[in-house]
């Protein structure tokens, strides 16, 4: 018999953008809903989204999610046109679009997706204000990771 992984992913999790830890230094985190279409919270259902290529898109103070694939089910229905990669607005009070619209022209940040989950039965986007990692700074982030890695085998062996 297989072993199960310790890992538990939590129901309530759509897609993640693991990348996104790795290509930048998330200073905050601000949750966002989603407007979307009844095929695309279908295809939700069954975990047919990617998030990873995705970004976030600020003009004339909406919020857009840019690059989100989200794959249409076979069932649906002939009479809808489905478009995968078309932009999806991110539902979010004005003050907090205006701020991140202050951070991302005056102190060169990104905002970028970096998951996709339910709560109380919506669809919820968490995004984060991201500043880019250097080449230098990956190598440590990996570094870091190896080091709790074999840090973690050590303290397994020793029990």
């Amino acid at each position: 018999m297989a072993k199960k992984s310790k890992k538990k992913v939590p129901a309530n999790n759509i897609a993640q953008n693991k990348k996104a830890r790795f290509d930048y230094f998330i200073e905050e985190e601000i949750e966002a809903g989603l407007a979307l279409e009844g095929w695309e919270v279908k295809s939700l259902r069954q975990g047919k989204v990617q998030i990873n290529e995705s970004y976030i898109l600020l003009k004339n103070n909406e919020a857009w999610l840019f690059g989100a694939l989200i794959t249409p089910l076979i069932q649906t229905s002939t009479h809808t046109k489905t478009d995968s990669l078309r932009l999806r607005k991110l539902l979010m009070h004005r003050k907090e679009i205006d701020r991140l619209m202050g951070q991302v022209d005056q102190k060169g940040y990104s905002v970028i997706p970096l998951n996709l989950y339910w709560s109380k039965g919506r669809v919820k986007l968490k995004i984060g204000l991201a500043k880019g990692k250097k080449m230098h700074d990956k190598r440590a982030t990996e570094k870091e990771r190896d080091w709790n890695r074999d840090k973690q085998r050590i303290m397994k062996m020793t029990r």
